[in-house]
């Protein structure tokens, strides 16, 4: 698999909760497994900030990090 011929199947994100509800911030993207048993993660970003880590399946049309919600 070459990640760089392929779309990612999910994302990943740092979520955080504030005053005004939770932010989602995108921080890497995940490939899937031609056998479907696992994933290859690949981080750009790392949350020191005790964020939870989501990752969610990839949609057709991608939001903005700081859209998606």
């Amino acid at each position: 698999m070459s990640k760089a011929t392929k779309r990612p199947s999910h994302r990943i994100y740092a979520v955080t909760e504030g005053e005004k509800g939770n932010f989602w911030r995108e921080i890497g993207a995940a490939w899937a497994h031609g056998d479907g048993d696992g994933l290859t993660l690949v981080f750009d970003y790392l949350p020191l900030n005790g964020a939870d880590i989501v990752l969610r399946k990839a949609k057709d049309e991608e939001p903005k990090a700081a859209d998606a919600k």
